[in-house]
C-alpha cells in the first residue's frame, strides 16, 4: 500500500476495523438478511398449490402434507383456501423481516458513522497548522462530513446485502437444481458474464467516483471562501465573479456527476439484458421439459419464479459491487486524511509541566514554511520571567511566526527554544499550551454567548469568574447593557459585535485563563485610538506579573514594554531592555541608532 493509494481489500479491512464495536448488530442484520431466503422460497408455494392441486390433480408437497395431514384428500375449496390462507403469514413474515433490519440498519449506520466521524475530526485537529494552510480547511470538513458516510455505505449498506445475496444465491441455486438441473444450469450460463462486466465496469466507476468526490470539494471551498469574505466580495461587487467561479466549478462536477450516471446506466443496461437473455433461454428450455413431463406447469412457474429470484441476489451482487465503488472512493478519501501525520508531536516521556516561571530563550532559531524560503534565520535571544517584550517588524518580517513557534503551533527548522530552560519539545503539549495566554489582532470568537466566548478559556469556570474576567478586561459594562448581557449570541465569528467588543471578550479570556505567558500580537491595530486606549488599559493590568510578548506596528503601543526587540527579514536587528543577547554578531546596535528606534 502506498501512501494516499489503497487496494480494496486494504480498504475492506481498515473499514472493519473501525466498525468491529458494532459487530453483534452487524451479525443481527446479517441474520435478518439470511431469514429472507427462506422466506423468499416460500413466496411462489401458493401458486403452486392452484396451479397443481387446485386447477389440475397433483397431490401437495410431502412437507404440506406432514404440517396438513387433514387436508391430505382435500376438496378443491379447501385447498384454494390452504393456498390463499399462506399467503398472509409470508406476506406478515417477510414485512416484520424487513422492518427489523431497517430499524437496526439504520441505528448501526448512524453509530458507525459518528464515531468514524468523531474520530477524523479528533485526528483532524491535532494535524500541525502546516497541513491546514497547505490544504485549507474545507477539503477536511469535506472528508469529515461526506467522506465518512462511507463506512455505511460499505459496511452496512453494501456487505452485508452482498453477503445475504450470495447465500441467497446459493439457496436458489440447490432448490432449482434439485427440480430441474439442466433449467438451473441454462439459466446459471450468464453468471460468468456477470462477474466479468461487475469487475470492468466497478474499477472505472471508483475513479469516476473519486474525481467527482474532489470536485465535490473544490466547489465548497469556493462556498466557504466567500461567504466567509462576503464584505470584501460586496465592497469590490466581485459578486457576479464569485457565482461564474463557483458554477464554472459545479459544472465540472455535475459533467463527471453525468458521466458517471451515464456509465452506471450502461452496466444496468448490459446487466438487465443479460438476464434478460438467461431468462428467455431458462424459459425455452423450461417449456420443452413440460411437454416432456419432466416438469408439471405447477413446477415450472415455481422454477421460474425461482429463477427469476435467482437473478435478483445475481442483479444485486452485481450491482453492490458497482454502487461500492462510492464509497470506497470515499474511505480512500477519509484514510488519506487519517494517515496524516503531525508535525508537532508529544515525545515519549515528556515532561509534565504544571505552572511556568515564564523565562524563555531562543538559541539559534531558524524556520521555514516550505523547507525552501527561510523565515526567521538565526534568532537568538533571552528573556528573564515577567519581562514585557515588545517585538516590532515590517509585514512579513517574522514576528508572528516566532510567537507561533513559541507555542509549539510549529517546531523550528533548527535550533531551540527553551522555557525554564528545558526545550520546548521536552514538554507534553497541552501542559506547554497552557501555559500561554493569546490575545490576537482578529479577535476569535465562537458562535455562542458571550459568556461562553469567555469561558471558553476556562471550561467550568463560575459566572463570578467570567464577571470578574470581563470587569478586568473593561468589557462588563457595554455586555450588561446588552439585552441579554452574558447570554446574548455573538453571531458567526462575532459578528453582531463590533471589533473592540470582540476584542475585550478576547482580553476578558485570557485574564480568566490567568496563564503565566501572555502573547499579544497586534491587539489593537484594528481599532480606533479611542477603544485602544481601553483595551491597552485592560493589557496593563493582564500583563502584571506575567511574561509579555507584544506584538505591534505601531510603535507607541510598545510604549507598555520594558524590552524591544526588532525583526527585519527573520533577522534581529536590533536589541534593547532587559534582553540576554545570545547572539549579537553582525547587529547594528549603535546609540544613535536604537535611540532614533526607541523614539
Amino acid at each position: 500500500m502506498t501512501r494516499g493509494r489503497y487496494s480494496e481489500l486494504a480498504l475492506y479491512k481498515r473499514l472493519l476495523h473501525h466498525a468491529r464495536p458494532y459487530w453483534i448488530h452487524i451479525l443481527g442484520i446479517f441474520a435478518l438478511s439470511l431469514l429472507s431466503t427462506p422466506l423468499v422460497l416460500l413466496t411462489p408455494l401458493p401458486l403452486k398449490i392452484v396451479v397443481d392441486s387446485v386447477l389440475g390433480s397433483h397431490p401437495l408437497p410431502a412437507f404440506l402434507q406432514a404440517m396438513f395431514p387433514s387436508v391430505i384428500h382435500p376438496s378443491g375449496t379447501a385447498l384454494l383456501a390452504l393456498a390463499a390462507g399462506l399467503l398472509v403469514p409470508i406476506a406478515l413474515l417477510l414485512h416484520l423481516q424487513g422492518l427489523a433490519i431497517w430499524m437496526l440498519t439504520v441505528y448501526a449506520g448512524e453509530r458507525l458513522v459518528l464515531d468514524f466521524r468523531a474520530e477524523l475530526f479528533r485526528h483532524a485537529q491535532r494535524l500541525s497548522l502546516s497541513y491546514h494552510d497547505s490544504k485549507g480547511a474545507t477539503d477536511s470538513t469535506y472528508r469529515i462530513q461526506y467522506d465518512t458516510y462511507s463506512i455505511d455505505s460499505v459496511i452496512i449498506s453494501g456487505a452485508i446485502p452482498l453477503i445475504s445475496a450470495l447465500v441467497t444465491l446459493v439457496g436458489m441455486i440447490y432448490v432449482t437444481t434439485r427440480m430441474d438441473w439442466q433449467l438451473a444450469l441454462v439459466a446459471l450460463t450468464v453468471s460468468p458474464i456477470l462477474f466479468a462486466l461487475t469487475r470492468i465496469f466497478g474499477q472505472r466507476l471508483h475513479k469516476r467516483w473519486k474525481e467527482i468526490k474532489g470536485l465535490d470539494s473544490s466547489a465548497m471551498s469556493i462556498i466557504q471562501e466567500v461567504l466567509s469574505c462576503v464584505r470584501v466580495v460586496k465592497a469590490f461587487g466581485r459578486e457576479e465573479y464569485e457565482n461564474r467561479r463557483f458554477v464554472g466549478q459545479s459544472q465540472k462536477r455535475m459533467s463527471r456527476q453525468i458521466q458517471a450516471a451515464f456509465f452506471q446506466g450502461s452496466f444496468d443496461l448490459v446487466i438487465g439484458m443479460t438476464m434478460a437473455i438467461g431468462t428467455a433461454a431458462a424459459l425455452f428450455v423450461g417449456v420443452l421439459h413440460v411437454r416432456s413431463r419432466i416438469l408439471t406447469l405447477g413446477e415450472l412457474l415455481i422454477v421460474m419464479t425461482y429463477l427469476a429470484q435467482l437473478y435478483e441476489p445475481l442483479k444485486t451482487l452485481s450491482k453492490k459491487v458497482a454502487d461500492l465503488q462510492s464509497g470506497l472512493a470515499g474511505a480512500e478519501r477519509v484514510f488519506s486524511l487519517l494517515d496524516e501525520l503531525p508535525e508537532v508531536v508529544e515525545q515519549p516521556g515528556a515532561r509534565s509541566l504544571l505552572r511556568s516561571s515564564g523565562a524563555i530563550a531562543f538559541r539559534n532559531t531558524s524556520f521555514s514554511y516550505d523547507g525552501r524560503t527561510p523565515i526567521l534565520r538565526g534568532i537568538s535571544f533571552a528573556i528573564p520571567s515577567g519581562t514585557h517584550l515588545g517585538i516590532a517588524g515590517a509585514t512579513g518580517a517574522g514576528k508572528t511566526t516566532l510567537v507561533n513557534l513559541l507555542a509549539r503551533f510549529y517546531d523550528p527548522s533548527a535550533g531551540q527554544i527553551l522555557l525554564d530552560g528545558v526545550d520546548l519539545r521536552d514538554y507534553k503539549l497541552a501542559d506547554l499550551r497552557n501555559q500561554f495566554a493569546m490575545v490576537l489582532q482578529e479577535a476569535v470568537l465562537f458562535s455562542a454567548s458571550i459568556g461562553e466566548n469567555i469561558a471558553y478559556a476556562r471550561p467550568g469556570a463560575t459566572e463570578e469568574d467570567i464577571v470578574r474576567a470581563a470587569q478586568a478586561a473593561n468589557a462588563h459594562e457595554f455586555i450588561t447593557r446588552l439585552p441579554e448581557g452574558y447570554d446574548t449570541l455573538v453571531g458567526e465569528r462575532g459578528m453582531r459585535l463590533s471589533g473592540g467588543e470582540r476584542q475585550r471578550i478576547s482580553v476578558a479570556r485570557a485574564f480568566l485563563k490567568d496563564a503565566p505567558i501572555l502573547i499579544l500580537d497586534e491587539p489593537t491595530s484594528s481599532v480606533d485610538l479611542g477603544t485602544e486606549a481601553v483595551i491597552l488599559e485592560a493589557l496593563e493590568r493582564l500583563m502584571q506579573g506575567r511574561t509579555t510578548i507584544m506584538i505591534a506596528h505601531r510603535l507607541s503601543t510598545l510604549d507598555i514594554c520594558d524590552a524591544r526587540i526588532e525583526i527585519q527579514h527573520g533577522r534581529i536587528v536590533h536589541v534593547a531592555g532587559n534582553i540576554q543577547d545570545l547572539h549579537p554578531a553582525g547587529r547594528s546596535n549603535e546609540t544613535e541608532e536604537v535611540a532614533g528606534w526607541l523614539s
